[in-house]
């Protein structure tokens, strides 16, 4: 066959395909027309996880698994905006990286509303000025979001959902060449994050921080692409809002460079079969306390993949535990282990129960 022959084929697929995303498009308005009547939310993490099991399950290639995940992501955010508009609130500003981790989530076409704090993220939510929220929780070198562990300690909102987004650092520029560049804007840890690469490749540049890499991206492009020389550090996203150009891509030090977000808001996803649950807990000042409620997790064989203390505020060289744990709450084995755990401590509370999203392997 030549070039043309198949590229006729794929026009015919092409046609197959728009033909059947309208038929799944009207599908979705009965489903939206449906949970409207019956008072059920709109975003279902734990429906769409079983989709993309499914799917996974069925997939004969050469489509890889990442591949079907983005593709289907992005046909759930249109569907699902045919339902109802979300609104979504994210720490800003407009180009963070949690403003992409929302937009990959819920789609260009959402809601997205940009705030200036983590706290003012759950606020948004709890007033209903939102319908979820989207903010950071850890990253792959930075460690955890201490804000948002403490904005979970107000709040009786649920994580609804998590999702990871790989931090890809550029140099965005109007300078033609690194030559011209004399200074460098971003926010303290995409410095750091890119360390090696400017010492070796901008010695003599000056290191400014800003209080976002989007705010970085936004200060240099303020400057005219005549007699430029400031550059930023941030993401590709971020450039293309504030219409300054990639000078070099990828530039952090680290490959492996990603950050965890979850989604909040008054959802309790029903179980997948392939959950997290996590919680936060409190157990007394003394010798062997916090082994004896991690070995119930252990006797009823519950693996935990995080642990992170947190000082508790009020009372000085005290501390509360977050920990995530594989399973959900309608789990047997889970349920039986949170019972015996309150015994255990002084507070329990769990923070949600969600589907796991690929990003980090979870122990077997």
């Amino acid at each position: 066959m030549d070039i043309d022959a198949i590229r006729r084929e794929i026009d015919t697929l092409d046609t197959d395909i728009l033909e059947l995303l309208n038929r799944r498009a009207e599908e979705a308005i009965k489903i939206g027309r449906l949970k409207e009547e019956t008072g059920n939310a709109v975003f279902d993490p734990a429906r769409e996880k079983q989709i993309l099991d499914r799917l996974a399950a069925i997939n004969r290639g050469p489509l890889s698994a990442a591949a079907l995940r983005e593709i289907f992501g992005a046909i759930f955010a249109a569907h699902r905006l045919l339902e109802k508009r979300l609104a979504v609130a994210y720490y800003g500003p407009a180009g963070s990286f949690t403003h992409l981790a929302a937009r990959v989530k819920f789609g260009a076409a959402a809601e997205l509303c940009p705030v200036d704090t983590i706290s003012d993220v759950f606020h948004a939510v709890e007033k209903k000025d939102a319908d979820l929220g989207v903010v950071p929780v850890e990253n792959t070198t930075g460690g955890v979001v201490p804000l948002t562990l403490d904005a979970f300690l107000e709040s009786n909102l649920r994580i609804c959902a998590e999702s990871y987004v790989d931090i890809e650092h550029y140099v965005l520029s109007h300078c033609k060449s690194l030559d011209q560049v004399t200074r460098v804007y971003s926010h303290p840890q995409g410095l750091a994050q890119c360390r090696i690469w400017l010492r070796t490749n901008l010695p003599r540049a000056e290191l400014i921080s800003a209080g976002s890499t989007a705010r970085a991206v936004e200060l240099a492009s303020s400057e005219g692409e005549r007699g430029a020389t400031a550059a930023a550090i941030g993401s590709a996203f971020a450039g293309e809002l504030h219409g300054l150009p990639v000078l070099r891509a990828k530039i952090h030090d680290l490959p492996d460079n990603r950050t965890r977000f979850f989604v909040i808001g008054r959802l309790e996803p029903a179980p997948t079969g392939n959950d997290k649950t996590s919680l936060v807990f409190w157990v007394e000042h003394k010798a062997g306390a916090l082994h004896r409620a991690l070995g119930v997790l252990t006797e009823h064989r519950v693996n935990m993949t995080f642990i992170q203390s947190h000082p508790i505020k009020q009372t000085p060289w005290e501390y509360l535990f977050f920990v995530d744990v594989v399973g959900h709450t309608g789990d047997s084995a889970l349920s039986q282990a949170l019972t015996e755990l309150r015994d255990q401590t002084t507070l329990l509370r769990v923070l949600g129960s969600y589907p796991e999203a690929p990003g980090r392997p979870v122990p077997q």
